[in-house]
């Protein structure tokens, strides 16, 4: 019997999460290690030379095996574990859609809703001199004209962001969109076609998104309590 995959994690992380849904989902053995960003548990020594010398969650270690990087992660996992095809279908012309899909949130979406969140948490608890409002508006324009092209070039109503079946593409964008809730923006707000996907993706995902995210939705709403 295989050995179970060390899984470490933090589910402030939208790859964390991400990564957690399609292990339950799966079933893929494995062995969950939480790791707390926020208290700096991946910034030592012992995690970086035990676990990701990069110091990052989520990672793996799969028998000795290490690993980083939650797309990285998913994709390796996909080709070595018996997993349900239509995670990352085997058709070339789907995983060429999928991967298309995945370039464009790295070179999209991912990079600014990361700086908008790192901005405007910086702004509103860190009192960081380096952040301003001016800085804040325009990443957020950015963030409101990623979600409106995400909502008008991927998403047709009804389905998935490629086709009938839920992917790896789905889990990863679902878990990034919500990140903006962090620092109080609702990025469904006037977008029917995307609220109707991300419900669709967590009806799906049951009991799993759920379980995903009730940490994410604590700390959220700690955070609007706060601001």
């Amino acid at each position: 019997m295989p050995r179970p995959v060390k899984f470490f994690y933090d589910l402030l992380s939208t790859h964390s999460r991400a990564l957690y849904m399609f292990f339950e989902a799966t079933k893929i053995p494995y062995d969950p290690i939480p790791v707390c960003a926020t208290k700096g548990e991946h910034l030592t020594d012992e995690y970086r030379e035990c676990v990701n010398r990069f110091q990052q969650v989520p990672s793996i270690i799969d028998d000795g095996f290490k690993l980083s990087n939650g797309v990285t992660i998913l994709k390796y996992l996909i080709r070595e574990k018996l997993i349900p095809e239509h995670w990352y279908p085997r058709d070339s012309q789907l995983r060429a859609k999928i991967d298309e899909y995945l370039e464009w949130q790295h070179d999209n979406s991912s990079k600014v809703c990361n700086a908008f969140v790192q901005e405007k948490w910086s702004l509103q608890n860190i009192e960081d001199e380096r952040s301003s409002e001016q800085k804040v508006e325009e990443y957020r324009r950015q963030v409101e004209q990623n979600l409106n092209q995400l909502e008008r070039e991927w998403l047709v109503p009804g389905r998935f962001i490629i086709g009938d079946r839920i992917t790896i593409a789905d889990i990863l964008a679902a878990c990034e969109i919500e990140q903006p809730k962090i620092v109080g923006m609702d990025p469904f707000q006037g977008r029917p076609k995307l609220a109707a996907w991300l419900e669709k993706v967590r009806f799906t995902m049951t009991p799993y998104y759920q379980e995903a995210h009730q940490d994410f939705y604590k700390f959220t709403e700690k955070a609007a309590a706060k601001n």
